[in-house]
This record gives C-alpha cells, sequence and structure tokens, in this order.
C-alpha cells in the first residue's frame, strides 16, 4: 500500500538538502487523513531539527490538486457513530481537528522556510497547510477557496485569522461565498505571496538546487537566536528565486480585484441579515464569479453563515494560537449539531445535494442561536491546545 506521505530529501549543490513532503492521494485529490497531519507533524520536527536541511517543500501528487480539503469521509463516519448534540463525544473528531490544527500552527512558526506549491485546488484542509507557509506559490491552474459553507462547517484551520487579513471586506465575503480564486486574486486577497506558470516550476526547482544554502541551524537554536542571519538569508535567497520565476508578463487580474469595491459594499452593509440580502441580490448578475458567489450563499448553511460571520467579528483582534482555540470548539459542536454531517451527506454521500438545513433560514440561526459555539467547557489552562503558541 502506497504512503500516504512521501518524504524525499533532495541534494543540493553546496552540500545542503530539500526536504519535501508529497500528499500522495491524488485519487482524492490530496484530501489530508489523520494520518498525513501525523506523518507530517513528525518529519517536518525531524527536519526543524536537521542543520543539514534548508528548507521544506510541501506538495501535492497528481496534476489536478495540492490539496482539496479534510478526508469528510471518515469525519462522516464518525458523526454518525456518535451520539448527536454532544461536542465531547466524538473522540474521532476531537483528535483530527487538535492533530490538524497542531499542524498548521506549526507550519505557522516554523524555524525554516517553508515553500509550498499550491498547484490546482487548494481548498479547505488545503488552504490550512499552505497559509502558514513562508513562501506560498500560486499557479495559471490554481484554484483557491475555503468553501465550508457548502457543507455545514466555517473556514476552520486558521481561516477566521486568514480571512481578517484580506484587504477590505473581501475575507468576509469569501467566508460567506467560499468563492473560487485563481493566482492573481490568490496574492491579492494574501492566500498566495507569489503567481507563476506551472511549467516554469522545473525551472525554478533546478534553481533551488543551485543556491548558495546557509545551514539551516535547528529548531532550538533558532529559538533562542531572535535575528539568526542564516533563516533570514535562506528567506531572501528563496524570496528571490521565486520573483524571478515569475512571468514576464503579470497574471490577469481576477474577478474579486476587478469587483472590489462592489464587494465592499455588500458586506459593509449593516449587520448579517443585511449583507445575506446584498450579496443574494448578486445571484442574476452578469459577471459569472459573482453570481456562483451569491448561488452557493443561497445554498449553503444558514448556521455556517451566522457562525462564519461570528467567528469572522470575535477573531479580528486575535493571536493566531487563539483563534486555532476558538476554531477548535466551534468545529467540535458542528460535528455535533447536525448540518455538517447533513452536508457531507448531500454534497459527498448521497450527491443529492439537497441538504435539510436546520436551522433552515437565517431568522433561526440568530446571535442567540450562535452563542454555543463560543462556549468551550473547559477553563483556558485546560484547552487540548492550551500549550499552542509555545512551539
Amino acid at each position: 500500500m502506497d504512503e500516504p506521505v512521501l518524504f524525499e530529501e533532495l541534494a543540493c549543490r553546496n552540500g545542503m538538502r530539500l526536504g519535501v513532503a508529497t500528499l500522495n492521494a491524488a485519487r482524492t485529490l490530496n484530501g489530508l487523513t489523520l494520518r498525513m497531519c501525523e506523518l507530517l507533524h513528525a518529519r517536518m520536527r525531524q527536519w526543524a531539527d536537521d542543520p543539514g536541511v534548508v528548507l521544506v517543500l510541501l506538495q501535492g501528487a497528481g496534476d489536478k490538486a495540492f490539496c482539496a480539503g479534510g478526508d469528510l469521509q471518515a469525519l462522516y463516519r464518525s458523526m454518525q457513530e456518535s451520539p448527536r448534540g454532544d461536542p465531547l463525544a466524538n473522540e474521532y473528531a476531537a483528535r483530527f481537528f487538535e492533530t490538524e490544527y497542531r499542524l498548521d500552527h506549526f507550519i505557522h512558526v516554523y524555524p525554516k522556510p517553508v515553500l509550498v506549491r499550491g498547484a490546482g485546488i487548494v481548498m479547505g484542509g488545503g488552504v490550512g497547510l499552505m497559509m502558514g507557509a513562508s513562501h506560498r506559490v500560486a499557479f495559471d491552474d490554481s484554484r483557491l477557496a475555503m468553501p465550508e459553507i457548502a457543507i455545514g462547517l466555517f473556514p476552520d484551520v486558521g481561516g477566521s485569522w486568514l480571512l481578517n487579513q484580506a484587504p477590505g471586506r473581501a475575507g468576509l465575503f469569501l467566508a460567506l461565498t467560499g468563492a473560487q480564486l485563481g493566482a492573481s486574486d490568490a496574492v491579492f486577497a494574501g492566500m498566495a505571496d507569489y503567481a507563476m506558470q506551472r511549467r516554469d516550476w522545473p525551472a525554478l526547482l533546478d534553481t533551488l538546487l543551485a543556491l548558495p544554502w546557509s545551514e539551516g541551524g535547528s529548531a532550538a537554536r533558532q529559538a533562542r537566536q531572535h535575528a539568526n542571519a542564516a533563516r533570514t538569508g535562506n528567506d531572501m535567497l528563496l524570496h528571490r528565486a521565486l520573483l524571478e520565476a515569475a512571468p514576464a508578463e503579470p497574471l490577469e487580474q481576477g474577478p474579486l480585484q476587478r469587483h472590489q469595491q462592489l464587494v465592499n459594499n455588500v458586506c459593509g452593509q449593516d449587520g448579517l441579515p443585511d449583507i445575506h440580502a446584498a450579496i443574494l441580490a448578486l445571484e442574476g448578475h452578469e459577471n459569472e464569479w459573482l453570481a456562483r458567489a451569491a448561488a452557493t450563499l443561497k445554498a449553503g448553511s444558514p448556521g455556517s453563515a451566522r457562525l462564519a460571520y461570528a467567528l469572522h467579528l470575535r477573531t479580528r483582534m486575535m493571536a493566531l494560537a487563539e483563534v486555532f482555540r476558538t476554531e477548535y470548539w466551534a468545529a467540535l459542536v458542528c460535528a455535533a449539531q447536525g448540518d455538517l454531517a447533513e452536508g457531507i451527506r448531500a454534497l459527498i454521500v448521497d450527491k443529492d445535494r439537497r441538504p435539510r438545513w436546520d436551522p433552515a433560514s437565517l431568522d433561526g440561526a440568530d446571535e442567540r442561536w450562535v452563542a454555543k459555539f463560543f462556549q468551550p467547557p473547559w477553563p483556558r489552562e485546560q484547552h487540548p491546545l492550551a500549550d499552542l503558541g509555545e512551539d
């Protein structure tokens, strides 16, 4: 049986090495499983302490996707086997979200450059892996999105933090509509740092192997040295190589950039009901991207819309680790309440695309309804992710 993640080390011309991790589940668009998260975290910790490894490259097998999201089938089975209504009863969900969030946070604070090859589909859990990398590359065929509203979840894996960094009201619009972004828009929205043509990737990799990398050091040593010259130098080497790999002609502006003022206007309304109505009014818009965004919100879970909106407001000034802690309890409540299971059933399992949301409208998903997603049962020091941020 093939390993779910393939690891290799590529020798550079000066004797240093690149650590390469490849998500190896092309048939499922490299959907992120619990085992993948465990393997990635363990190997990345080893590489962090290996002075001969100068950077880590994350990529996906096949041509279609870096990572299209989390393993929804396994999560669905766990929800079917657990009593509904008790967020603490689903041991698998608790383990999966904790393991995934720890991995994602570790990438954010990693002591060496992390390069993500965000080719093809990058959604949900794939965005979680990509967002914390120091160097994030989108390609001419990339499609990035946080489409959790379609399955009764919310933009998790730190998505609440990421979307709050987007310009204007773009983050809220993306959270509510799951709108897909190409490379140009991904850079504009802060979901990628570089845009390039996929055909240029092999030449870039050859360039990386020839660069005069400095010794990578170890995580412990770098933690003691706040200003690490080797890390700074390697970051700049990678940055320059990526700039040189950019296409001669910039990629065309995407619909988010072209319609940024409209996005700001519709998401600048006073409160979620007005924002919801303003986006739905775009359903007949002549621009296909805007019309599809409105249709996705209309078909999506009203509870997810309320939760995504509440998280967007509540996490605006939070530190990253606190965002992950907040999302963790919200995710467990989602796994226990019903809409997540129903969304996966309708889109992934039965594929009838006719989810029966509860609540069925935004009126039922009011501010009192959403409060339970922000009432974790543990004191702060006993939270399962209490130590996050101490890597």
